[in-house]
């Protein structure tokens, strides 16, 4: 049996108001958040803050004394890029919910977002990818300069 069009309607009200109210709190969490990533030879730390933007540099142990200009531009321009997509991913994941159609309200489909045109390609990869390739693998621009990685 059809529910009534009030009823409808006052869950649907009811279902918009929970949701302006936790687009509200993930604002706030989003406006607090930052990440910072080190680039894969530990030479640089990076931290980005809410909208990508870099909010820090770190040299760490003194290791860009012995890099050269390319090398410690590679390192800073690694982790600056994997902070931001760090940053891109936490923003999707938080406002997924909001993508989803309502499971009280089917009339509330939730919104589009185009993802990769917003923060690019990189961003639908797999965490786990991106994990691999922090960790183990050598990096395009060690192989460009003939070095292995390993300290």
């Amino acid at each position: 049996m059809t529910e009534p069009l009030e009823k409808r309607l006052e869950k649907a009200m009811a279902e918009l108001l929970a949701a302006q109210e936790a687009v509200a709190r993930t604002e706030r969490e989003l406006r607090q958040a930052s990440f910072a990533v080190l680039s894969s030879d530990r030479a640089v730390r990076a931290t980005v803050g809410p909208q990508g933007e870099l909010s820090g540099i770190e040299f760490l142990e003194n290791k860009y004394r012995d890099m050269s200009p390319q090398e410690l531009a590679a390192s800073v321009l690694e982790a600056a890029n994997a902070a931001r997509l760090k940053m891109n991913r936490h923003v999707m994941k938080a406002m997924a919910p909001f993508t989803e159609p309502s499971s009280n309200v089917p009339e509330l489909k939730g919104f589009e977002l185009d993802w990769e045109r917003i923060f690019g390609p990189e961003v639908l990869r797999d965490d786990a990818e991106d994990t691999a390739r922090e960790g183990r693998a050598t990096p395009a621009w060690r192989d460009a300069l003939g070095e292995d990685g390993e300290d």
